[in-house]
Formats: structure tokens, sequence, C-alpha cells
């Protein structure tokens, strides 16, 4: 199972981008997923998730109020909307379940990841 980021690209300050995650197969009802961006050379940062247990949603100080997260029914696609966004919003963003998430392909062969399953993750350029 893959999960293939979207949306990113450049974007002036103040201005909006949607970034979308597919998932290649089918995320198990009991995984959470969430939003990590990375800078180069910073350790990466979780920016919102969704928990597994009751569809709770977090988000990081430095975005509350700004982005908001949200998943399809089926959890077959993940979305970051995020709104006026600055230079310090420049990373690349990476979603991903949590660990130990059981995922199966389209043929029915499930897999368990004791870290998890990581996107490749999409630039996001403000400037």
């Amino acid at each position: 199972v893959q999960l293939v980021e979207s949306g990113g690209g450049l974007v002036q300050p103040g201005g909006s981008l949607r970034l979308s995650c597919a998932a290649s197969g089918y995320i198990s009802s009991r995984c959470g997923m969430g939003w990590y961006r990375q800078l180069p050379g910073k350790e990466r940062e979780l920016v919102s998730s969704i928990s597994s247990t009751d569809g709770t949603i977090s988000y990081a100080d430095f975005v509350k109020g700004r982005f908001t997260v949200s998943q399809d029914e089926n959890k077959k696609t993940l979305y970051l909307q995020m709104n006026e966004l600055t230079a310090a919003d420049t990373a690349t963003y990476i979603c991903a379940t949590n660990r130990g998430c059981t995922a199966c392909t389209d043929d029915g062969v499930c897999h368990m990841s004791r870290s998890g399953f990581w996107g490749q993750g999409t630039q996001v350029t403000v400037s």
C-alpha cells in the first residue's frame, strides 16, 4: 500500500493550497492519519492528525486557525487545506498513518507496518 501526496507548489504569502494524500489500497479503520512537514536540516514535525479511536483532530500551534485536515469516509484520501500561508510554512509535507497500522492492497493482501505507512512528500514553497 502506498500513500501519494499531491497539491504542493509555489504560492505567494497569504495564499492557499490544498494537499491531498491518496492511498493505493485500504487503510484499516483502526489507523489514525496525519500530516507532517520537514524543512531541510530540521526534525520532522507533526502538523495535524486525526485519531483512529474517536476521530479527534489536532493541530500544531503554528497552524491552528489556518490549516484544516479532513478525510473521506473510506480513508482513501486525506486532505490538508492550508490558508494564510507564510514563508515559515515552506517545507515538504508528508502524510502518514500511525505506527502499527494495517493496510491492504486492492487484491486483499494485508500488511502491518510497525513504523506506519508514509508518503514521499510534496513540496510547498511560499515566496
